[in-house]
């Protein structure tokens, strides 16, 4: 499917315009995120069996390289919907009621959802650990008391989901659907980050927060409740998609420049010399490459996680390095907000910080390839004792 079937350009033009005064501001940007809404991306991923359009990973990936390339902070806001979307899709975990509320809401107004996970003391829980953050029980459903970290959107957020342990004995380890603005939520603006400023990832705060009994979500035994960093492979490298997306941008920017600038020593635009040439050469060499990974192992049947951890990590190194050229390559206009370039180096420098970062997902790869070679020397050590037998046989 094209990008521009799946997000038109009018679309991306309207993030594009708003995206300047809110990375100035840091505010939440609404009005990036209502053109996401109207056009009905929020809920592209939702299942057939609810009505919805049933778009795959792939789609989604699509949807967020081009809202990217319009804002990757609206885009990597309105990916968590869309990959709580196709979770329910796909795991159906879900309360059945609880969902078709959230689905009903989402006509009237843009449906927000995220996960709080990450505190304090435990970090990212890509690195291993167990929540802090208590779900008590009482005599109408939940108390929900903690602290947790970068948790993108929070202003904005229709729902948040707070990633928890009960107080029973045994504990229980799960996800509790807490929607914003109840009495005891307090959000804690700390987010001062280089780039992605619009996403408003401040820590949240929740003190004794009262919900249903029913708003909680796959609680299971702590010893299964770790997160699987090879399971979200394919959601990782489809969230990579953003920042090609910004990649884009940057290149288009890069490529416009190039043909209006015409210094009056040289008589015609700067996109006629070699130097350039290059340099475009260069960018589209990384850029369209990194597509080329992310929705080739995307839409390859049955990869295995390594397949695409690899892709991710190579696509986003190959991002960086195309838009760090394109700055480079311009000089002062290359770092000035009026161009935009500056912002796109900023907001991709966050291509590979989320979790699990480039050093957890390396390590997996170390380890699979270890892997491979104790497999392959024990096959050959069989090989070895068996081959004599086999000649005298």
């Amino acid at each position: 499917m094209s990008l521009d079937r799946i997000v038109s350009q009018h679309t991306i033009d309207t993030i594009s315009a708003a995206a300047p005064e809110a990375d100035r501001t840091g505010q939440f940007p609404w009005a990036g995120i209502r053109a996401v809404h109207e056009a009905g991306l929020l809920e592209a991923t939702v299942a057939t069996r609810y009505g919805g359009k049933g778009g795959t990973l792939g789609d989604a990936a699509r949807i967020l390289a081009g809202l990217g390339r319009g804002d990757p902070s609206v885009a990597l806001i309105s990916a968590m919907t869309i990959f709580n979307h196709l979770g329910q899709a796909t795991k159906n975990h879900w309360p059945e009621d609880l969902y078709k509320s959230l689905l009903a809401e989402a006509k009237q107004r843009p449906l927000l959802i995220n996960a709080a996970r990450v505190e304090p003391e435990l970090g990212s829980p890509a690195r291993g650990g167990l929540p802090a953050t208590k779900a008590r029980r009482t005599a109408n459903g939940w108390s929900i008391s903690g602290h947790k970290r970068f948790v993108t959107g929070a202003h904005g957020l229709t729902h948040f989901l707070v990633w928890a342990h009960t107080d029973a004995t045994p504990a229980r380890v799960g996800t509790f659907v807490v929607p914003n603005g109840l009495p005891g939520i307090n959000v804690i603006e700390n987010w001062t980050s280089l780039g992605m400023r619009a996403t408003g990832s401040h820590d949240v705060e929740y003190v004794e927060v009262e919900i249903p009994l029913e708003n909680a979500i796959d609680l299971v035994d702590p010893s299964v409740a770790e997160q699987d960093n090879r399971a979200h492979a394919a959601i990782n490298l489809a969230l990579t998609a953003i920042y090609l997306g910004a990649a884009e941008a940057a290149q288009a920017a890069f490529s416009r420049f190039a043909h209006e600038r015409v210094p009056t020593n040289l008589g015609h635009a700067v996109a006629k010399t070699e130097r350039f040439v290059t340099l475009s050469g260069e960018i589209d060499l990384l850029v369209s490459g990194a597509r080329q990974l992310i929705f080739g192992t995307l839409d390859a049947k049955q990869v295995e996680a390594e397949s695409l951890i690899r892709a991710r990590i190579l696509a986003g190194r190959q991002i960086r390095e195309a838009v760090q050229i394109a700055v480079r390559g311009l000089g002062n206009p290359g770092l000035s907000a009026d161009l935009g370039l500056e912002r796109h180096f900023r907001d991709v420098q966050s291509v590979l910080v989320h979790a699990p970062q480039e050093d957890t997902s390396i390590s997996i790869l170390g380890r699979a390839a270890f892997d491979r070679w104790n497999r392959a020397q024990a096959e050959q050590e069989i090989f070895s004792t068996a081959l004599p037998i086999l000649k005298t046989a």
